[in-house]
């Protein structure tokens, strides 16, 4: 008995449609099917529509809804008719519904795939992109029903949605009939719609951070009436930065009299104020906060930053409070950073904010700091200080249930004033995004990233993401693949970020040493060659070398073609009484930096061993910032709203974000000229060094090796980014995804366990040959007879294979018996099996033929919850397994991907003839990667494929076995519509 309307699943509320969503300001909205419930606020929003886009709604003059019009609007069976509204504080601003149609364009239902399709967008909230918004979740939702197409009929003169249709990717007809523009879109997403989801959501969430990063007023919620507190530091710190935009204290508890708190406007709710505050810090007990967002969201805050603890890091009680939290600041269009956060810092000099516990803002400069922890980012703070780096803009996130890291990368990828990018991270709330986002950003300007949480298994307190079940060598591996810079701590992300600011990027691994301490060069030469760099003999210029002498030497290592980068090692110089002369620190700095100024573009890094006044003296010469000059901080601003973005002069060049292609966008709030750039000469057109930048100084050599290998990698990515791979288009006419994809349909069933199933081996053989990856056959042998006849059937030489789980591919166990040239050599080779390892039932043997010998090799993909799809490599047996001696790759991969997957494993010369062995055929091998990559990505139910082993001769390969698992595909949060994470 088929089930009514109201039984049937697909008319239950669809929850899983509601989604908080960026709008091209930077605010946030909600995106809800529309309820029987929402009748009065459907009547109160079309009350405040134009009548001109009640026109261009209803082709006719349409002043208000009537009862049956509301009814209709407000009553949907989620699957032929579905309606969706965008909300912001409970209240409708826009609309969208379909109704499915047939040919005729009358309604109809399944298997009708087209439907008519309709907006209508308050004029108070057009041109914020919420009808761009709104297309991409109605047609997810339309897709997920069912429906191909999507028609509409719209007036000529309704310019604004007609463009909403035109720019949205899809592939559409146009046509004029009867007055009016038909379109009709087909849903399917395209390569250029996901593009401009993807350009529409990167241009949404910049802009959201810039926001909070830029405002033109703060008010510091929670400021204590006597000195002392943490909302009273936060003022203090805020004044002290000399904040640009006015700035505002509150307290509930303030007196009716008090006019004023630390020289600024003191109130006692933000509605009190009467003026726009941009930006609110919250700085009250937990359970105060929200009435605190309340008051913010109903007086048009646009942000705020939640100081105050008592969430997620407390337990499940807290986390019920923390996703509350954001909930509520959703509800009112704002985002959040925190809670349990430090709080924000922007040195632009339009700016110069410090909404945080630092008492100190950081120096300007061209780094950008993001870290989940505040200990962590006091930390950081203060090794930067003290080595003489700036910052444009630092942000402790604290349990980020909202702002994370994805969207300072957001940010940062556009931001004029950030040339380099660092990130503290204890979880990943997106891994893919991450990844995507990482990518496109480091093909610009380097990102710098320390995990912290790594082997725990599980997210720190706070952090409400999925927990990925994949190694941290994998995770590793992966962000390499983005171009991100991976360090194992702290030190390293500040002695990697310094090299990045103040450096240009090397073109190759070649390196120049040069010192007067041949002990302290030989340490340099023998790191360089720990870390995979190339150095060239050390340079020894013996003790009583002068800072001439350093200036004349590191010129000519500059000037010399054969080298890529240049380390300068450095000792005290010694006095006649033996006593260390110190002071010739300032002059060296110096020296050095004249020959920078004058070279060709290339990497310096100077190791010195007790020599702290040269490392002052290389950090002090550029670091000297232009220290924010008085400021009006109870005035007005001198404009409203928040800060444009600052037009700082690019005077560097050298560093490697300056020397990349500028991505699109508009320079950033942060955008302030650098300390260093105010010593630096004019670009050159010669050929040398357009700027002198910072000198990164290292106390010893093994660290600034590090860093210079890790950035040596990084420029090599960088090139390689440029001329990205590409899947090869043979492999299209040997692939039959049509055929597999049904199937794959008949193998899981119509009603699919969702843990999924194994294939059997011939299952597992046919689904595979769809992809062209012949499987070796294998027969089984249950008693000599039959693995007599198998042998027979597949010809000799054969061989004989346990399959059972405890020996499967254990050859060193003895249950792999090779080269059985005939039936004798077999029936032994059986009996001697099942006299030492078990019966026959438990062994579960089969008989193979024998291939040509080769390179055994297993290759894996599997589907991450968190990561998604993942490509491994390995030599089969103790290299992978014991060693763990595995690399990988996210899907889809490229020809470049596999080719470097192949040569990044530590055996990789077992492959291309090591100890004069005939290499192997490693083309074959790629091939074979790429139709395994291609085959998870195109079927997402293949949630794990295993190839092992593979056997790769000196031409072509053999893929002797396979195992094989589906499942229904797992949900893919990276390919739907434009969403903010919900936990």
């Amino acid at each position: 008995m088929e089930p009514t309307p109201e039984q049937s699943p697909h008319h239950a509320y669809p929850d899983h449609w509601e989604a908080d969503v960026v709008l091209r300001d930077g605010g946030t909205a909600r995106v809800r099917p529309i309820t029987t419930d929402d009748a009065e606020r459907l009547v109160s929003f079309y009350e405040q529509v134009s009548d001109e886009s009640k026109y261009y709604r209803f082709f006719a003059p349409y002043p208000r809804l009537s009862a049956r019009d509301v009814h209709r609007f407000t009553h949907h069976d989620y699957v032929d008719r579905v309606g969706l509204a965008v909300t912001v504080g409970g209240e409708f601003i826009a609309t969208v519904r379909y109704d499915r149609i047939d040919d005729r364009g009358r309604p109809a239902s399944a298997p009708a795939d087209e439907a008519e399709v309709a907006f209508l967008v308050q004029d108070a909230h057009q041109g914020r992109g919420v009808a761009s918004a709104l297309l991409e979740h109605i047609a997810a939702v339309a897709r997920e029903r069912g429906i191909r197409r999507f028609a509409a009929e719209v007036l000529p003169a309704n310019n604004k949605m007609i463009k909403v249709f035109r720019d949205a990717g899809f592939t559409q007809q146009r046509s004029f009939e009867d007055g009016s523009v038909h379109l009709t879109l087909d849903l399917e997403p395209t390569a250029e719609s996901l593009a401009v989801q993807r350009a529409r959501e990167q241009r949404a969430e910049a802009r959201s951070v810039q926001r909070l990063l830029a405002p033109g007023s703060v008010a510091v919620i929670g400021v204590g009436r006597a000195p002392g507190g943490v909302g009273r530091t936060v003022l203090r710190n805020l004044l002290g930065s000399g904040f640009t935009g006015r700035t505002y204290a509150v307290n509930t508890s303030f007196a009716d009299d008090l006019g004023t708190v630390e020289g600024v406007p003191a109130h006692r709710s933000v509605g009190g104020i009467g003026e726009q505050v941009d930006l609110a810090v919250v700085a009250v007990p937990a359970d105060r906060v929200p009435e605190v967002v309340a008051d913010c969201g109903e007086h048009g805050v646009q942000g705020i930053v939640v100081l105050s603890a008592g969430y997620a890091e407390r337990g499940a009680e807290g986390r019920e409070r923390q996703r509350e939290l954001v909930r509520q600041a959703r509800s009112y269009g704002m985002r959040i950073i925190g809670p349990n956060a430090f709080g924000i810092i922007n040195t632009s000099e339009s700016v110069r904010l410090n909404a945080s516990l630092a008492p100190e803002s950081p120096k300007a400069g061209r780094i950008g700091l993001f870290t989940q922890s505040g200990a962590i980012g006091i930390a950081l703070l203060s090794g930067l200080h003290r080595r003489g780096a700036g910052l444009s803009a630092f942000i402790s996130a604290g349990n980020r249930a909202d702002v994370s890291g994805n969207d300072f990368l957001q940010y940062w990828y556009e931001d004029q004033g950030t040339d380099v990018a660092l990130l503290y991270l204890e979880s990943l709330g997106n891994p893919r995004k991450f990844t995507r986002l990482a990518r496109r950003t480091a093909a610009v300007k380097p990102v710098v990233v320390v995990k912290g949480a790594r082997h725990s298994g599980t997210n720190p307190p706070g952090h409400a993401v999925p927990v990925s079940r994949i190694p941290d060598a994998t995770v590793s591996a992966l962000m390499r693949q983005a171009g991100v810079i991976r360090v194992d701590t702290v030190t390293e992300m500040v002695d990697v970020g310094l090299l990045l600011a103040g450096q240009p990027l090397p073109d190759g691994p070649r390196v120049a040493i040069l010192g007067n301490s041949e002990s302290l060069g030989l340490l340099t030469y023998d790191a360089c060659l720990a870390e995979g760099l190339r150095p060239r003999p050390p340079r020894d210029l013996t003790t009583e070398a002068s800072p001439r002498d350093f200036r004349r030497a590191l010129a000519e290592a500059l000037a010399d073609r054969t080298c890529d980068a240049v380390i300068v090692t450095a000792i005290p110089w010694v006095g006649e009484n033996g006593e260390a002369l110190t002071g010739e620190g300032e002059v060296l700095a110096d020296a050095l930096r004249e020959a920078a100024t004058t070279g060709p573009a290339k990497p310096v890094a100077v190791v010195h061993v007790e020599m702290g006044g040269l490392a002052q003296a290389l950090a002090a010469a550029t670091s000297t910032a232009n220290q924010p000059g008085p400021a009006n901080q109870t005035g007005p601003a001198d404009r409203p709203g928040p800060h444009p973005a600052a037009a700082a002069p690019q005077a560097r060049t050298s560093s490697p974000a300056a020397s990349a292609a500028t991505p699109p966008g508009r320079s950033g709030a942060g955008a302030a000229t650098d300390s260093a750039d105010t010593t630096d000469s004019e670009d050159a057109t010669d050929g040398t060094r357009p700027s002198a930048g910072r000198i990164p100084a290292y106390p010893a050599a093994e660290r600034a090796v590090r860093a210079l290998a890790e950035v040596v990698k990084y420029a090599q990515w960088r090139r390689h980014a440029a001329a990205p791979g590409k899947v090869p288009e043979f492999l299209d006419e040997t692939i039959d995804e049509h055929a597999t994809a049904g199937l794959i349909e008949t193998l899981l069933g119509p009603d699919p366990d969702p843990r999924g199933r194994p294939l059997t081996h011939d299952e597992a053989r046919e689904l595979l040959a769809g992809y062209g990856v012949p499987v070796r056959p294998a027969l089984p042998a249950p008693d000599p007879e039959a693995a007599v006849a198998a042998a027979a059937e597949l010809g000799y030489p054969a061989a004989l294979k346990t399959t059972a789980p405890h020996l499967r591919h254990r050859a060193d166990l003895g249950g792999v018996r090779l080269d059985l040239v005939n039936e004798y050599a077999l029936r032994r080779a059986y009996d001697e099996l099942t006299e030492l390892l078990g019966t026959p039932a438990e062994l579960r043997p089969v008989v193979q033929a024998m291939v040509p010998r080769g390179v055994d090799t297993v290759v894996r993909a599997s589907i991450d919850a968190a990561a998604g799809a993942v490509l491994s490599f390995g030599l089969a047996g103790a290299p992978s397994e014991l060693l763990g001696d595995t690399a990988h790759r996210l899907v889809p991969a490229t020809d470049r991907d596999v080719a470097e997957l192949i040569r990044s494993i530590r055996a990789a010369p077992v492959l291309f003839g090591w100890r004069g062995a005939a290499p192997a055929d490693t083309a074959a091998l790629e091939e074979l990667l790429l139709r395994v990559s291609r085959l998870v990505d195109d079927h997402p139910e293949v949630v794990s494929v295993a190839l092992e082993p593979v056997v790769v001769a000196t031409q072509g390969l053999t893929v002797l076995g396979a195992t094989v698992r589906l499942a229904p595909p797992p949900a893919r949060s990276d390919l739907g519509p434009r969403r903010l994470p919900s936990y």
